[in-house]
């Protein structure tokens, strides 16, 4: 049975694309900080422009192609939103879905998307980038699921 006064599901997709993106621009904080540390060498992000540049980021010039990699990322982060808007509201507001569905992005991209697309440097070696990498997309899912459920609460 549906309560009237919850938004259509159309509406919680719009909302949780926006949340996706303001999670995205968090991990690309979180980014900053472990990569200044030492603690990743190179994000995901900046290895898959690297990889790309000989495709259609070399058409950006030099200077932007941080700024479109960075939108990149950020657009990925919506769609993945809007897709944590799609579950079910009771898997959503579960404590653990947000952190449990932005590790599962990571390793889904990982495991899937970035050897389907070729791109073998965007996987993390060292452990303790790949602990950076699952903490921030802890935060990713954390900050996600949070802003969500302050929507429609």
């Amino acid at each position: 049975m549906s309560d009237s006064s919850e938004p259509g599901k159309l509406t919680v997709m719009l909302q949780a694309a926006g949340w996706g993106t303001a999670s995205a621009m968090a991990m690309s904080g979180m980014r900053t900080l472990t990569t200044e540390l030492g603690l990743v060498g190179e994000t995901p992000p900046e290895a898959i422009a690297k990889q790309a540049a000989g495709g259609l980021l070399k058409r950006i010039p030099a200077g932007q192609r941080g700024a479109v990699v960075e939108l990149s990322h950020w657009a990925f982060g919506a769609v993945g939103g809007s897709v944590f808007g799609m579950l079910p509201r009771w898997v959503r507001r579960r404590r653990w879905a947000g952190p449990v569905y932005g590790v599962l992005l990571w390793l889904g991209f990982e495991a899937g998307l970035a050897p389907a697309l070729g791109l073998s440097q965007a996987k993390a070696t060292r452990p303790v980038e790949r602990a950076a990498l699952a903490a921030d997309h802890l935060l990713y899912g954390q900050v996600l699921a949070k802003g969500l459920e302050r929507r429609n609460s």
